[in-house]
């Protein structure tokens, strides 16, 4: 499933953070194929200029869009180049990640480096796009987070084979989780929604995980398997999307006249 049945994005404009990996690709084809106007910002544009090729060659609207989201100058510089051509922007979808850790025992620099774009450049982006739609009158925040925001790390799921999560990433999702509740707080009154998305395992077929890891791992999570990757964009349509009206705030009259608390 690449997009939520039902459910379109049309005359929306999105912008997607991050889209080069597995979960980056499905999301820019689910979020096209739901017609929505799709902005994929990267600080590596080639890597994503086929993708893009490939989805306008359908008929679906995908432009790509050089940004380094560790730099607020340079969000501030899209935020405007994307008003100035659209008119408006009615959401985000963040999804870059950067994983420069591979253990406990890293250098503290990568640490640091991590904190960068996870941290910082999260942050920034939230409030430069959030701040621009509140302006304007509303909109949607999606950060895509993890299970492992939520949940400490099984190492049993790793006996056997090389993989493993660094304490940077659990770090930087679970710190996502709890500033999207901030940041709901914060833009509800000016009917800004913000909402994030933890996928569980993901079932990568281009480099597959260990047999080990994947047996172990169907055992314990409700599914009974691993998640694909095109599955996520259905959550994110919905949370994109004009059926998505609970805002968080204070006496705000939605969802056909209940009240947010």
């Amino acid at each position: 499933m690449t997009a939520h049945p039902g459910i379109c994005l049309t005359d929306k404009v999105i912008i997607q953070f991050g889209g080069t990996g597995l979960l980056g690709r499905a999301l820019v084809k689910s979020l096209a194929s739901a017609q929505a106007t799709l902005v994929v910002a990267s600080r590596n544009r080639a890597a994503l200029q086929s993708l893009a090729d490939a989805e306008s060659a359908g008929g679906r609207k995908v432009f790509i869009e050089e940004t380094d989201i560790s730099s607020e100058a340079s969000l501030s510089s899209l935020r405007d180049r994307v008003l100035a051509q659209y008119g408006r922007i009615d959401g985000i979808v963040f999804n870059a990640v950067s994983r420069p850790m591979g253990s406990m025992n890293d250098d503290l620099k990568k640490w640091r480096d991590s904190m960068e774009t996870n941290a910082t450049g999260f942050f920034a982006t939230c409030r430069v796009f959030g701040d621009a739609m509140a302006k304007q009158g509303g909109g949607s925040i999606v950060n895509i987070a993890s299970i492992y925001g939520m949940v400490g790390s099984n190492l049993s799921l790793y006996e056997g084979t090389n993989m493993g999560v660094a304490p940077d990433y659990f770090f930087n999702k679970g710190g996502m989780i709890n500033l999207t509740r901030y940041l709901a707080s914060h833009y509800g009154a000016q009917k800004v929604r913000v909402n994030v998305v933890s996928p569980g395992g993901i079932y990568n077929p281009d480099t597959p995980q260990a047999a080990e890891f994947i047996t172990r791992y169907n055992k314990i999570t409700m599914l009974g398997r691993m998640c694909d990757a095109s599955e996520v964009g259905g959550a994110v349509i919905f949370l994109l999307s004009d059926s998505s009206t609970y805002i968080t705030g204070t006496n705000l009259p939605v969802d056909g006249g209940h009240t947010a608390k």
